[in-house]
């Protein structure tokens, strides 16, 4: 297994050594514009799903967000652009990525040049336009994109709670099969194809118009809200802003060629059986959710049926990795080579800001430990099917 966060201390020393060389820049040129700005902004620039033009913009209208966008560098051409939101959780305000727990694999647009930012400079620029805010949370950040390291790998850190797990997809799906126990899933592959055909035939859909977005977008919200029903967890889906940036993230990708967001849906018999919404990352293809129904035809497996086609289909168009993004799960297991660790960052704006940030750190910690123990996570599994008492929390 591959850890991608083996060269993390390399990077680490670049970002600091680049933050060094531009810090007085950065001093003077850390501040926020309007957001409204940010598709120009970012042109060009090695971004994650979520913090692309489509995301922010998504989210900023059908979640109607509190919106607001840090730059840091020379005006002309700000190195580094981070989208965020303020959100109101008890007596603190806190900015975040848009999309809170939906938005994972963060990356904010970067390019290599003077004026990184720091902890200080972020906290000044915030502290003069949102005086209203506490904390600046940045959730789940990658330690390096398109060849490029975090432009945040400098700041203060913690390692986040949860794993994301992907597959190398070099040589092709044949070759891919052949390092990942191919024996085994072509045999199960043919098995559940017999079964589905038997169920009253097999259908591979991939949403190709608004209508096509609303019937597997419905179907997958009712599978969602099963599951977590059951798992004893909140329906993060469930919110009506949520669905509707949903909605319009992957309507508005049917405009482009090819759509950066992409929903599939695995049809048995008629009926939804299996959906995934991908994004389209550079080199990777990344599976933002999943969800199958739990019916008669659940212990086949559709749900592996449906990754199985999107990882040949991914070998297919070329992509180097196919990234299950956040989340340790068996079935992600069974294909994966690649483990990647993303890290969390807390920066105070007030005094209120600094006792909330020392609280996170014991809850983060406390969550890496009980998540990163397989006996410990799965009696808190257990305890959660068993009580079937909602949570929370949307990051729990």
């Amino acid at each position: 297994m591959v850890d991608a966060v083996a060269h993390f201390s390399r990077m680490q020393t670049n970002a600091a050594d680049h933050d060094r060389r531009g810090a007085s820049t950065a001093a003077s040129q850390c501040v926020i514009v309007a957001a409204g700005d940010y598709p120009t902004l970012i042109a060009g620039k090695v971004v994650a799903p979520a913090q692309t033009s489509n995301w922010v913009t998504a989210w900023s209208e059908a979640a109607n967000a509190d919106a607001f966008i840090v730059t840091a560098g020379p005006e002309e051409g700000p190195s580094v652009i981070l989208p965020l939101e303020v959100v109101k959780k008890g007596p603190f305000r806190i900015a975040r990525f848009m999309g809170g727990s939906h938005a994972a694999g963060n990356f904010p647009a970067f390019h290599d040049g003077p004026g990184h930012l720091t902890a200080g400079h972020l906290a000044k620029a915030v502290r003069a336009s949102r005086p209203d805010v506490d904390l600046v949370h940045l959730e789940r950040l990658c330690a390096e994109m398109g060849g490029l390291p975090s432009p945040l790998a400098a700041l203060a850190h913690t390692e986040s709670p949860n794993i994301a797990l992907a597959v190398c997809l070099d040589g092709g799906f044949e070759a891919l099969l052949d390092r990942a126990s191919g024996k085994r899933k072509r045999k199960k592959h043919r098995s559940q194809t017999r079964k589905f055909e038997a169920a009253g035939g097999i259908r591979r859909i991939e949403a190709r118009t608004p209508e096509e977005v609303d019937e597997l977008l419905a179907h997958f919200y009712e599978m969602k809200a099963d599951r977590f029903r059951k798992m004893g967890i909140a329906d993060v889906f469930a919110p009506l802003g949520v669905r509707a940036f949903f909605r319009q993230l992957f309507v508005d990708a049917l405009a482009q060629s090819p759509p950066p967001f992409v929903l599939h849906g695995l049809e048995v018999g008629g009926k939804l059986r299996a959906i995934t919404g991908s994004s389209r990352s550079g080199d990777r293809l990344v599976c933002e959710f999943g969800g199958i129904a739990e019916d008669d035809l659940a212990a086949a497996s559709p749900g592996e049926f449906l990754f199985y086609e999107n990882i040949q289909e991914a070998c297919e168009q070329g992509f180097d990795i196919y990234d299950f993004s956040v989340g340790d799960e068996h079935y992600k297991r069974l294909w994966c080579n690649i483990e990647i660790r993303h890290f969390d960052i807390a920066v105070p704006v007030s005094v209120k800001g600094r006792f909330l940030a020392a609280g996170l750190s014991g809850v983060t910690a406390a969550k890496r430990f009980v998540k990163q123990n397989r006996v410990v996570w799965g009696l808190v599994k257990r305890l959660r099917k068993q009580t079937a008492a909602p949570a929370t929390s949307e990051d729990d």
